[in-house]
């Protein structure tokens, strides 16, 4: 009967988080601040009371859920669009946690009168964008952020925690009396064997899903997820940071050629929501907001200096050499969402022998509270206000390969007799205004399609729109424009592309454009052509 009850509860708690995260975009608000006030409500302290103050079940069932949100976002990474804006992603992941930190480690120990340590153990736990915050806003938004800012975004919240985590741990072991000799050795193993690690794992879990042949879909997407616990559970054997490796091996598998990668995006797609949802509603449940009141000026205090002044502070010394302007130096600052991982982290200065003075847990929740509040809800209404979301074209959301995504693909259209496009030209047919089509296959022969190509019976159409049925063999080429290419700053219907040959797409940044006549080709664009 017990088991009943538990199995009843869940299926509620799902079916709320399921609806809640559909009402949230008409409220305005993150999802995960939604499933964050649901655990609230059904914890101790809510209308449900649920008794639960059990840190250690909760750090190790964070800590799992952490592994999928973490690899799943790597495996969703176009590390091609990503490379270009990689160094400033990784130095902000690295410098930015450290440099955000150490100022707010600075502020509790002087302003708030904390310890020196306590107040740096503060500034670690808290130092960290987190990445199933970002990954869930940017995504669920659509938020198409121009000159690459999505993946320097994505890059920084998925590969900084390891610094903020080895950060927390060295900082536990001086206030437990540990010794201070061995803190730049465990920094280098956590990094270095973390690194490693992932791309080992990844590279040897690649050539088995190329070489192996897998019974079913099913046993090659649980392949996956071994792959994704060893990546997490071998280099923290050996001292590494699991995180770190879990977030590479991502990276590397989803960029890596495989047969039914979009199953596997799907599959991750929603177990990573899943996991989420566990995530913020555990979070929720094993908070008690009466304790709120008595630490909430701190944490609106640490929230405040670390929103307005910490973090701008960081991403300016790291971001301005780079060129960038102020308007995506000011997003960028305010994208430092803390959540899921500040507060799992925040776990461990429970579970710890450390005995800190201040109730840490808390005042991180509540810091997380407030910024995917406040920050989570106005993040996409900034990047409006300051120009820096793509609204003149027809832009698609990210992916790996555009004939493995799950949103825009390239399929196949026969034409029978009865079709009502037999006999009509091109320019006659009418077409989603998402919609393309590529080439014409007519009786073993390729044609590449004019306005007035006249489409006879028997013909099989491509075309890149949204549908269930792929066509994978079409022949395409990509070509990248600099600033002195010939075509650079020219619409489309004003240059004269080689013969047989037809642009399918333009790859922006971190984007995808399906062209038309007016579309304008900017320096940076990557042409994608068949020819």
């Amino acid at each position: 009967m017990r088991l009943l009850y538990i199995l009843a509860i869940c299926s509620a708690v799902l079916l709320l988080c399921v609806f809640l995260g559909k009402i949230s975009g008409r409220l305005g608000v993150p999802s995960l601040l939604l499933f964050m006030i649901l655990g609230m409500c059904f914890g101790s302290d809510g209308f449900i009371k649920i008794p639960f103050d059990n840190f250690g079940m909760a750090e190790s069932i964070c800590s799992t859920a952490l592994i999928f949100i973490m690899f799943s976002g790597g495996f969703e990474t176009n590390w091609a669009a990503a490379k270009a804006t990689s160094i400033q992603g990784i130095l902000l992941s690295v410098f930015g946690v450290l440099i955000t930190a150490g100022i707010t480690g600075l502020f509790c120990h002087f302003v708030l009168g904390m310890t020196l340590l306590e107040g740096m153990l503060i500034g670690s736990v808290v130092g960290s964008t987190d990445a199933a915050s970002v990954f869930s806003i940017l995504r669920s938004k659509k938020l198409n952020l121009k000159n690459g800012l999505a993946s320097v975004l994505e890059l920084e919240s998925g590969s900084n925690d390891p610094v903020a985590y080895t950060m927390t741990l060295i900082l536990l072991s001086f206030m437990s009396g540990g010794s201070s000799v061995p803190v730049i050795s465990i920094f280098f193993k956590q990094l270095m064997f973390g690194l490693l690690a992932g791309v080992m794992i990844s590279l040897l879990a690649v050539l088995i899903l190329q070489r192996v042949r897998f019974e079913s879909t099913g046993m090659r997407t649980i392949f996956v997820v071994a792959a994704a616990l060893t990546a997490y559970t071998l280099p923290s054997f050996i001292g590494g940071n699991g995180y770190l490796s879990v977030y590479v091996a991502g990276i590397i598998m989803g960029n890596s050629k495989m047969v039914q990668k979009v199953e596997l995006i799907q599959f991750f797609d929603s177990l990573s929501g899943l996991m989420q949802i566990l995530l913020f509603f555990l979070l929720g449940l094993l908070a008690f907001p009466s304790q709120i009141p008595g630490i909430l000026l701190t944490a609106l205090l640490i929230a405040g200096f670390m929103s307005f002044i910490a973090r701008p502070a960081a991403v300016y010394c790291i971001m301005k050499p780079f060129g960038r302007s102020f308007r995506e130096i000011v997003f960028t600052s305010w994208a430092g969402l803390r959540g899921a991982a500040s507060i799992v982290f925040a776990i461990m200065t429970v579970t710890n022998q450390a005995d800190p003075q201040n109730d840490i847990f808390h005042i991180i929740f509540c810091i997380a509270l407030l910024s995917v509040t406040f920050q989570g809800s106005f993040l996409p209404l900034l990047a409006k206000k300051l120009n820096l979301v793509y609204d003149d074209e027809n832009v698609m959301k990210t992916f790996n390969d555009y004939q493995d995504d799950t949103d825009m693909v390239l399929i196949e259209t026969c034409i029978d007799e009865h079709s009502p496009w037999k006999d009509k030209m091109i320019n006659e047919v009418c077409l989603p205004s998402d919609s393309l089509i590529v080439m014409i296959k007519r009786e073993g022969n390729t044609i590449i399609p004019k306005g007035n190509t006249i489409i006879s019976e028997g013909d099989i159409l491509i075309s890149n729109r949204i549908a269930s049925r792929s066509s994978s063999d079409i022949p395409l080429v990509e070509v990248p424009i600099s600033s002195e290419h010939e075509w650079t700053d020219k619409p489309l219907n004003q240059i004269t592309l080689p013969k047989d040959s037809l642009i399918v797409m333009i790859k922006r940044n971190s984007e995808i454009l399906i062209p038309s006549g007016n579309t304008k080709i900017q320096t940076g664009d990557i042409l994608v052509m068949n020819m």
